[in-house]
């Protein structure tokens, strides 16, 4: 007979085990596997700096690289990538989506129009990789954005909507104004109904982010659930064309509360609980909506806002 212990661990492991079978499998570059992949991204230096935070990067968030390339079509085109900045996903891109032109924005503070960095990537055959990014400097809820008109292709916007202070909408419409028509939207985002946070909460633990030395941009100041970024996005003018969430790293929901406890209150969100948001979108041919979504914004001039039922 299995022990009180036993069962629940048991129970645990279901729990996480559900949330898995409701995610898509993670793509894996021909010939390598997850741990090659990510052997490789811990060796990562900028501009020859050391590479301990960067290799707990790699460490922690391999998974997620690879669910986001995934869903980067192998195709000829123009590529615009925003925030590249630790640079994981741009070195994936130029190694497996090679007939993309890549572009990127990035922003620290705003001191220098164009910001260059050199990275280095250990291979394990012995051979080093290095290369030099050049990136716009862009405050992407602020500025316009500086291409044309129907500059790009595809778009990643990957881990960046969480760190915005005022106005993903400014970032949106401008994104949906580079892409060509048809051109396609993939945004990456941390989920803030992760089983984690669902966990935190009847603990009595805080789910917000820290405050963090990098700055007001150095934290997650917004976050989202799937349902909310469906509604941004469609309300800005794209389309789903995929849109899934997924654990890219230990589930640790167990740590704050026993998730078995209300597992019946949780399995039909299961599409709804991992860790992060996985989406790609297609530019629909309306003129994207500029104003403010009242759900989401508050106190500004009622000229500005949308009003839209909650």
């Amino acid at each position: 007979m299995a022990t009180t212990e036993t069962a629940t661990a048991s129970k645990d492991a279901d729990i996480v085990s559900i949330l898995r079978q409701h995610q898509p499998p993670i793509w894996v570059p021909p010939g390598e596997t997850v741990e090659s992949v990510r052997t490789m991204l811990r060796t990562m230096s900028i501009d020859g700096s050391a590479t301990g935070e960067l290799a707990s990067y790699a460490e922690e968030d391999c998974e997620r690289f690879l669910h986001t390339i995934g869903l980067v079509p192998d195709m000829k085109g123009d590529l615009l990538e925003i925030g590249g900045n630790p640079y994981f996903t741009s070195l994936l891109l130029e190694k497996y989506r090679t007939g993309l032109k890549v572009q990127m924005t990035n922003y620290f503070d705003g001191s220098v129009p164009e910001i260059r960095q050199a990275i280095r990537v250990d291979h394990a055959d012995g051979s080093q990789h290095q290369n030099t990014y050049m990136s716009r400097s862009v405050n992407v809820e602020r500025d316009a954005f500086p291409w044309p008109d129907q500059s790009f292709d595809l778009v990643l916007y990957c881990e960046v909507i969480e760190h915005l202070l005022s106005d993903p909408v400014h970032s949106l419409s401008e994104i949906w104004r580079l892409l060509k028509p048809g051109g396609m939207l993939i945004l990456t985002t941390p989920n803030v109904a992760r089983l984690e946070n669902i966990s935190r909460l009847i603990a009595g633990a805080n789910l917000y982010d820290p405050y963090s030395g990098y700055g007001p941009y150095g934290r997650h100041n917004r976050e989202y659930t799937r349902h909310e970024l469906w509604r941004l996005l469609s309300y800005v003018g794209f389309e789903a064309d995929v849109l899934f969430t997924a654990d890219v790293n230990q589930n640790k929901a167990n740590l704050y509360f026993d998730a078995a406890r209300f597992e019946d209150l949780i399995k039909f969100r299961a599409n709804d609980l991992g860790q992060y948001i996985f989406s790609r979108w297609k530019k629909t041919g309306e003129a994207p909506k500029t104003k403010k979504p009242s759900w989401l914004y508050r106190s500004y001039p009622p000229d500005q806002i949308e009003p839209i039922a909650l």
